[in-house]
């Protein structure tokens, strides 16, 4: 009878060790889908795909690891004009604000603050991609595409979960690659990068579309199948976040669109003069696929003292003062008490909005 206690007993044991194992081999990445700006955002309303990874750390910007205690993931996606590289990696609060941590972002900042804090971060942490990297213009892309993303835009995050095999498995494929840019706006763009990356942990997930967007691969549909997908299996833990615009830099972004919302918005009278049925198929199509509702319309704001949601527990710096950093344009000047923006009251851009939809893919990350 004690002989089958123990048995049972250690049975229970190794159940117990077996599923805690199994727990804290998972981890979260994060699809982010980031509103087009600018007059181009305007214009060509399109945007920007990146994928924040919790367990894969920037050991350089070209060069991945295994995050370590404490690290706080780095965020990867393709971009153009940055020294030939196809990809590169930021480390999360950097890439969204342009500082190492959550404490020194600006609560308002104005094209001084960023350029400022920008220029520190690149001389600091970004030369190994070379001197003579171009900070990126009104028609090119450059460094500045890489750092300070939330000065620019808002962004929404739809975090789900990883194990370590998948997650190792883009360290080794990205490390052994040649990391060298073939950029091409139509079939190669960041969308692509976010799509071949995603089919690692969601096989024969992500594939382009010719309906609605023309046979090309675009945010928004990479948004739309990552929650389609996950309404069919719940055990992919899909969460929406917001991540809240810096006021005072720029306007505040544009919404997302696909390809056919784009030509109905923009360009529907001249499509209409060359070819009625076109614009008449484009409606049609955009009237029954093009207004998914891909951002549900209760959720959560982050600001910068509130990523937690996306990062391993304790990683982000604790602002126990609950209020706002703010930095003065005079370079000079010294910083008053730390925080960011307050989730709560809905961030930069008043608050939390349904029916956002992603983007068409971008022909220049610094003018989306």
């Amino acid at each position: 009878m004690n002989s089958i206690r123990r048995i049972l007993t250690l049975s229970f044991v190794l159940f117990v060790l077996g599923a805690l194992s199994c727990r804290a081999a998972h981890a979260q990445a994060a699809l982010l889908m980031e509103e087009p700006y600018g007059f181009f955002g305007a214009v060509n309303p399109t945007g920007h795909n990146a994928i924040y990874f919790q367990r894969i750390c920037a050991e350089t910007p070209v060069k991945l690891r295994r995050c370590q205690a404490g690290e706080m993931g780095a965020v990867i996606a393709r971009y153009e004009g940055i020294a030939g590289y196809d990809w590169v990696a930021i480390p999360l609060i950097p890439y969204l604000y342009s500082v190492e941590s959550a404490s020194e972002v600006p609560s308002r900042v104005d094209r001084d603050i960023v350029a400022r804090l920008r220029s520190h971060y690149r001389e600091e942490h970004l030369q190994e991609l070379g001197p003579h990297v171009r900070p990126g213009g009104f028609f090119t892309g450059g460094w500045t595409q890489l750092i300070g993303v939330a000065y620019e835009r808002r962004i929404y995050a739809f975090r789900f979960e990883t194990t370590a095999q998948q997650d190792d498995a883009v360290i080794e494929r990205l490390n052994a690659g040649p990391n060298a840019s073939n950029f091409n706006l139509l079939f190669n763009n960041c969308a692509d990068f976010a799509r071949v990356i995603l089919n690692g942990y969601f096989p024969r997930t992500f594939k382009r579309s010719i309906f609605p967007d023309a046979g090309m691969t675009t945010p928004k549909q990479i948004a739309y199948k990552l929650t389609r997908y996950a309404r069919k299996h719940p055990e992919t833990g899909l969460a929406v976040f917001e991540i809240s615009q810096v006021p005072g830099y720029r306007r505040l972004s544009h919404s997302n669109r696909g390809i056919d919302e784009s030509l109905i918005t923009l360009y529907a009278i001249p499509i209409a003069i060359v070819n009625p049925y076109l614009v008449g198929g484009l409606f049609v199509d955009d009237l029954f696929r093009g207004n998914d509702h891909i951002i549900p319309k209760h959720h959560e704001v982050l600001g910068p003292d509130s990523l937690a949601a996306l990062t391993p527990a304790g990683a982000i710096e604790e602002n126990s003062t609950g209020k706002t950093k703010e930095i003065d344009s005079d370079p000079s000047a010294t910083s008053s008490a730390p925080g960011s923006v307050s989730p709560s009251s809905g961030g930069a851009n008043g608050g939390s909005s349904s029916g956002v939809h992603s983007t068409l893919i971008e022909s220049n990350d610094a003018h989306e």
